[in-house]
Order: C-alpha cells, then structure tokens, then sequence
C-alpha cells in the first residue's frame, strides 16, 4: 500500500486515538514487596478501581510520579515536545486524575481533545519499577478509557492532519474497536496515512487475524518488536519483516538491544542503539516510534528517522517515566539524528 504524507495547509502534523490511561509510576528496591502484594514480576494484572488504589496506597510512600499516559498518548506527548504539532483524542473520568492528564497533555501539545466523562472514574496504571533491572510490574484499571462512545468531531480534526497514529490495544474490544475502525476511515477518506504499533505480544496472540487484517487492509506505517513479529507472522522477526512489507510500505520491526530494522518501499535499513543505563524501560516503544514518525513527518529517510526513534527511545529509558519532557535534550536528539 503505497502513501504520501499530506503537504499544505494542515491544522495538525500528527493525531492519536487511544486508551487515555494516567501512568502511576514508583521504584522499588526490594521486589518483596510484590511477594507480599500478590504480584507476579514483570506481568500485567488487570484490576477493579477499588483494587487500584488499595495498591497506589501501599507504594505511594515509596515516591510515585504521576503523568499522562497509554502507548499512543505517549508517542503524541513526545512529538508534541519535539516541536510537532499533535493532539490526541481519548476518555478520562470528571475527577482529579482526568485534570491531571489534561493538564500534562496541555504542556506537550499546547491543547487535547479529550472527552470527558462523569459514568467512569479516569483509567490508570500502577508500574512498579524494580531497582534492580528496570523491570516493570503492572495494575491496570481502564475505566473510562475503554468506553468513548464516539468520536464527535474528531473525525474532522483527523482529516484536517497529515498522519493518524493508532495502536493495537483498540482493536482488543468495543466500542474502540469501532471507534478506531471510524478513525481509519475518516483518515482514508482524506488521504491521511495510518500509523499502527502493534503495542504488546498480547494483543497479537489476542486477535492475531483481526491485526493482520487491519494491517493488510488499513496501515500505512506499522511497528512491531521482535515477538510481536515473530506472533504475528510465526517466523523470524526478520522474516516477518519481509511478509508485513510486502503489504505495508513502511514497517519497523525493534530488536531492543540489538537496535532496529526498517523496511521502507523496498530498501531495508538497520539502526543501532545509543546505550545508557536503564531506569525505566516504560514507554520506550513508544517513544522510538515518536522519534520514527516526526523523521518521517519533516522527509528524513528511513535510517535518519530510525537513529532519532533510537535516540529519544534511549533518553526514556534513563529515566522515570515514559515521555521524556526536557525540550532542550529532545531538540537535541532531533539535531544529532539530521545531521
């Protein structure tokens, strides 16, 4: 599927639908702490609201960081702090988590077009980042965030961009899946590419044809790690690569240590990675395809956008939280990567 990102007179350069979901970030130095909370290490645990913050209490003490989180929010913050001009749509809770996202995703984008919602309290996301290795530990509670009713006229705002990001987590259930299937449209109608990131082996092995399909049919973009690849296509993540982009004409497929490979209308380039210590290794998928999409956004060819993804991947990871918010230091990333 070959595209061409608008040029012209548009009111935004990229816009996002996604699972708005405050992150509640915490270190932790000793992992008994998840022995004694039940808590297997390194998994997902899917939680009631009351079961949430009966958690958020018992780490609270420990230092917790609060932002505006889900993958596809995180990419849309981070190029908005690049200098993109990004709005996200998504549903929080009328409560004082929902402010508080608003409010950081006013910081990064100068605006949001975020619905609101008194039914459902704001979704959340406890990470409990081991001090030993990064690793993270996840409560979620989705609340709101899984049921927007519509789009409204968000629809009109994707047509009047130059790119559609989206990720996998909507196609788990309704209504997103619809909501993200009516983004597509609006955005195919007005010849605005979509950008898909796969987001979690999980939603691959959950509805792996329904992925493949919506790759096949709708995307323009697509990123994948090595095991979503890998499920997705039952193969090598580098044979992978070849099978996604004889349908796609731009697809990623990220190594993690290894760095990252690009196939992009038929040439396939690797990128390396810049080393650092991690911290925290949330977000970092999302904040490599930021660095990716803005390349792609300002006509940087495939291996100068990938270095900027591996860039501003690199500066997540050293730190807590998963969108790096320091203009100086992404603009620096930016400089280096284009040079």
């Amino acid at each position: 599927m070959s595209y061409a990102i608008p040029k012209g007179a548009r009111a935004y350069d990229v816009t996002g639908l996604g699972n708005a979901l405050v992150d509640a970030l915490v270190r932790v130095e000793q992992d008994g702490l998840l022995d004694e909370m039940e808590l297997h290490r390194g998994h997902m645990h899917p939680v009631g609201h009351d079961q949430w913050n009966a958690a958020y209490q018992r780490v609270e003490s420990f230092g917790a960081e609060l932002q505006s989180g889900g993958s596809c929010a995180n990419t849309i913050a981070a190029m908005g702090l690049m200098g993109a001009r990004s709005i996200y749509c998504g549903q929080v809770g009328d409560d004082g988590l929902g402010r508080l996202y608003a409010e950081r995703l006013q910081e990064a984008c100068g605006g949001h077009a975020l619905r609101i919602t008194s039914g459902h309290p704001t979704g959340k996301c406890l990470s409990i980042i081991s001090g030993a290795d990064a690793e993270r530990t996840m409560l979620s509670d989705l609340g709101a965030a899984i049921q927007l009713p519509d789009l409204g006229d968000f629809g009109a705002t994707i047509q009047d961009s130059r790119m559609l990001h989206l990720t996998g987590y909507l196609l788990l259930g309704e209504p997103m899946r619809s909501r993200a299937l009516e983004a597509i449209a609006a955005a195919k109608e007005a010849g605005v590419p979509v950008s898909l990131d796969a987001a979690d082996p999980f939603v691959v092995e959950t509805i792996g044809e329904l992925m493949w399909d919506t790759i096949q049919q709708s995307a323009d973009i697509v990123f994948l790690n090595a095991e979503e690849a890998a499920t997705l296509c039952g193969t090598s993540p580098e044979v992978a690569l070849e099978k996604v982009a004889s349908v796609v004409d731009t697809v990623v497929v990220k190594l993690g240590g290894r760095g990252s490979m690009v196939s992009h209308r038929g040439s396939v380039v690797r990128a390396g990675v810049h080393k650092v210590d991690a911290i925290d290794t949330t977000g970092a998928g999302d904040a490599y395809a930021a660095g990716f999409l803005y390349g792609l956004l300002h006509n940087w060819g495939p291996a100068e956008s990938a270095d900027l993804g591996s860039r501003v991947a690199a500066m997540t990871v050293s730190q807590i939280g998963a969108v790096v918010r320091d203009r100086s230091r992404l603009s620096s990333a930016i400089s280096s990567a284009g040079a």
